[in-house]
């Protein structure tokens, strides 16, 4: 299900960041290559957007895939 969110970090050195979920919930994970295959640049911290919410592949909880710019 797709989720409204805000960008809340992005460190470009390191390659991650986190969402702030527009529902109040724990912020959620997003790699460079989520923006990367969504074939969106990485935007300005505090930019609006919609994500899906899916497992991480390794196990680790929650993580943002297909984002898009709002």
């Amino acid at each position: 299900m797709r989720q409204d969110g805000t960008l809340k970090f992005f460190n470009h050195d390191k390659g991650y960041g986190f969402i702030t979920p527009g529902d109040g919930s724990k912020d959620l994970f997003v790699h460079i290559t989520a923006f990367e295959r969504s074939g969106v640049a990485v935007p300005a911290e505090g930019a609006a957007l919609t994500f899906i919410a899916e497992d991480d592949r390794r196990g680790r909880g929650l993580q943002a895939s297909q984002i898009e710019l709002v």
